[in-house]
C-alpha cells in the first residue's frame, strides 16, 4: 500500500512517498482533517506559512495519538521572508505555531515574493542568506530535512554555489497536461527530490475527457490516476483534500499505468486555466 512505502532523502531521512495537502483548509477545519488522514493511515502533512493553519495541523497530528516521530511534517517560510533574519525568525515561528519540537521538512516556498513572482529581480543573494538561516536550523535539529519550492533551474543553482548542505527536495506544480519534464530531470539528477503539488490541476483535469478514457480503462477516477502518474515519473504527490473519502480513495492506488499510457499523458494539452487557483502567481495569476 502506497501508505506504507517512502522515499529516501539525500541525508537517509525518509519521507512518505503521498503525503496531504492543506492549501485552502482553514485552520478550525484542518484539525479534523489531519486528524482523519492520520486514521486512514496517511503520515506525511504537508502545510506552509502562508495557509495559516499551521497551528490546526499540529493540533490534529496530536490528536491523532500517533506518536510524533511516526509523523512527517512539512511547512514552507512565508514567500516574502527574504533575509537571513527574517529566516531565522520563520523556523521558530513554524515550530511555535505547529506547537513542535521540531520540524520534518522547512521549505523556501518561492524564490520570490509572490508579488514579484517571476519578476525580473532575481533574489538570488537574498535566497542565499535564507538558505544559510535553514542550514543553521538543520544543524540545531530544529529541522530533519531542508528544501525548496517553486524553484527554476538558476535558482536552484544559485542555492548548490554556496550551500553546506544541499537542498533535499523541491515542491513543484507537477500534474498530467503540465509537467515540466526538464526541470524535473536536473533537479533529480542532482539527487534532490521532486514534490508534485496540485496532481489533479486543481480540480481542472476532472474535466478532461481523454484523461477520463484512460482513468475508465484502469477502473480508477481521474484523482487516482493523477497521483499514480505523478508516482510513476518519481515524484512525491500532494493531493489536497479535507474529505476522508477522499483521502481514502486517493490511497488506493494499486495499479500501474503501461508505457503506452505514460507516453500519452505526459502529451495531454497543457490546461491554461485553473478557474479560482488562477489567481495564484504559480498558475500564471496574481494576487
Amino acid at each position: 500500500m502506497i501508505l506504507d512505502e517512502n522515499y529516501t532523502l539525500s541525508n537517509g531521512v525518509e519521507i512518505p512517498k503521498l503525503g496531504l495537502g492543506t492549501w485552502m483548509i482553514d485552520n478550525a477545519a484542518t484539525v479534523g482533517a489531519v486528524k482523519a488522514a492520520i486514521e486512514l493511515g496517511y503520515r506525511h502533512i504537508d502545510t506552509a506559512q502562508a495557509y495559516q493553519n499551521e497551528q490546526g495541523v499540529g493540533e490534529g497530528a496530536r490528536a491523532s495519538g500517533v506518536a510524533r516521530e511516526d509523523i512527517f511534517v512539512t511547512t514552507k517560510l512565508d514567500a516574502g521572508a527574504k533575509s537571513y533574519e527574517a529566516a531565522v525568525a520563520g523556523v521558530d515561528a513554524s515550530l511555535e505555531a505547529l506547537s513542535l519540537e521540531y520540524i520534518d521538512l522547512f521549505i523556501i516556498h518561492s524564490p520570490h515574493p509572490w508579488t514579484e513572482f517571476r519578476g525580473e529581480k532575481t533574489y538570488f543573494e537574498e535566497n542565499r542568506q535564507v538558505w544559510k538561516a535553514l542550514e543553521e536550523a538543520y544543524q540545531a535539529g530544529k529541522v530533519r530535512a531542508i528544501g525548496l519550492s517553486n524553484f527554476e533551474r538558476g535558482d536552484i543553482e544559485n542555492i548548490l554555489e554556496v550551500a553546506t548542505v544541499k537542498p533535499m527536495v523541491n515542491q513543484i506544480l507537477a500534474h498530467i497536461s503540465n509537467t515540466p519534464f526538464e526541470l524535473i530531470e536536473y533537479t533529480q539528477g542532482e539527487g534532490i527530490l521532486v514534490e508534485a503539488y496540485s496532481p489533479v490541476a486543481h480540480g481542472e483535469l476532472l474535466k478532461n475527457e481523454h484523461v477520463k478514457q484512460i482513468a475508465d480503462k484502469y477502473g480508477v477516477s481521474i484523482p487516482q490516476l493523477s497521483i499514480r502518474y505523478d508516482l510513476q515519473l518519481g515524484l512525491l504527490p500532494l493531493p489536497k483534500t479535507a474529505n476522508p473519502a477522499h483521502m481514502k480513495s486517493n490511497a488506493e492506488l494499486d495499479f500501474v499505468i503501461s508505457d503506452e499510457d505514460m507516453d500519452y499523458l505526459k502529451n495531454v494539452e497543457t490546461i491554461k486555466d485553473y478557474g479560482d487557483a488562477s489567481m495564484m502567481p504559480v498558475f500564471g495569476g496574481k494576487l
